[in-house]
């Protein structure tokens, strides 16, 4: 028995309430609407006005959807809800970075982080309560994985945060919320169908109409999947590296002991989208992994991928073992990228002050103790 499966056979029943009517694709939206007695004929047209009520106008109950027949609209609400996670808790850092705590109707809750930019807003998206994966410089990674979010709960995300910005009534100005970065708590390929759906929604040009350049979703290195997502939705790839041996890699990120470095920069040259740099991401620690020769032992890995690398100065949280390298030795190691070719750009951290920095997100959320004895014995 997989962890996941240990996790889903033996977790609480949730509160009983209504299925959300967030999380449909657009031909399950039609079949619910001919479950509901209107007529074949018809169906599609009253899915395409729903869509557009939830995904365009951001309605958030039954009878603000003035255009259809007012008992259709009593019937889905008999049936269906369309109410958002509620807000546990809502941070706003010094530099503009929002931090909304999502709580949904079992009580588990997710971190959901909103980043300005002069020219964009990006929305860092959480896809699991907690985290399976351990990385030793993670925050999230302290935390036992809880359960993987349903599609309708990822959504919700960009669905709180268009309700926080006014993107719903933003009529021809510009939109704040432009892109989508799914590298929020938890391993987007380790819940891949709900991710992916999710994504497809998100995707439509009738809804929420974002592009696939605005996309990315971030891996440790979920080997099988990472041609998959690149087949299915063309989204931008965002690989979580940091470490360029495999011994060290080990430690940090643990993944790594399934699928290796050489297993997984061969997943990245195959990754079928073209005209689009894959992103590595690679966060300085002092004195672990930012010497000269890990620069340029990571120039020789990337020879003949289209690729960049962000910097990530080491975001600290309560309890790490670990320090940020300094400046000078940051601006070296991107100086090394830089003469090969790579564009090796230092993120600026963005959130520290509300620890929403990447590498900081973590909630209360804490597994039954019965699940938790399962999913670990599960893992042995």
């Amino acid at each position: 028995m997989t962890v996941d499966a240990a996790i889903e056979t033996t977790r609480p029943a949730p509160p009983s309430v209504l299925p959300s009517l967030i999380g449909l694709e657009r031909h399950e939206l039609v079949d619910a609407v001919v479950a509901l007695g209107e007529p074949e004929g018809k169906a599609r047209m009253r899915a395409q006005q729903i869509w557009q009520w939830l995904y365009r106008r951001g309605a958030v109950d039954f009878e603000a959807m003035t255009t259809l027949p007012k008992d259709l609209r009593s019937r889905l609400a008999e049936r269906f809800r369309l109410e958002r996670p509620a807000i546990a808790a809502e941070q706003r850092s010094s530099d503009g970075t929002r931090k909304w705590l999502l709580r949904f109707p079992d009580g588990q809750e997710v971190e959901t982080v909103f980043i300005p930019e002069d020219d964009r807003g990006a929305l860092c998206v959480s896809t699991q309560v907690g985290c399976t994966l351990t990385c030793a410089f993670c925050h999230t990674g302290t935390m036992p994985l809880v359960r993987n979010l349903k599609t309708e709960e990822i959504l919700a995300q960009v669905m709180v945060a268009s309700d926080a910005l006014g993107e719903w009534t933003r009529g021809g100005k510009p939109k704040q919320l432009t892109n989508i970065v799914v590298m929020g708590m938890g391993e987007p390929l380790f819940n891949y169908d709900a991710t992916a759906k999710a994504m497809r929604i998100a995707l439509d040009g009738e809804g929420i109409d974002l592009s696939r350049r605005r996309i990315t979703v971030s891996t440790s290195g979920v080997v099988p999947r990472i041609e998959q997502c690149g087949r299915e939705l063309g989204v931008g790839l965002a690989v979580s590296l940091h470490a360029v041996r495999d011994a060290l890699r080990d430690e940090l990120v643990p993944l790594n002991r399934k699928w290796n470095i050489e297993q997984l920069l061969t997943a990245c040259r195959t990754y079928p989208v073209r005209g689009k740099l894959i992103t590595f991401e690679y966060v300085m620690l002092d004195g672990v992994n930012d010497t000269d020769a890990d620069a340029h032992e990571l120039v020789r890995l990337l020879r003949d991928l289209p690729a960049k690398v962000n910097l990530i100065p080491f975001n600290p949280w309560p309890g790490s073992r670990f320090t940020c390298s300094p400046w000078p030795r940051i601006e070296r190691f991107a100086a090394i990228l830089s003469e090969a070719g790579y564009a090796s750009p230092v993120r600026t951290p963005r959130g520290r002050d509300i620890l929403a920095a990447c590498g900081q997100l973590k909630t209360a959320s804490e597994r039954p103790a019965r699940v938790r004895r399962l999913a670990d014995h599960a893992a042995a």
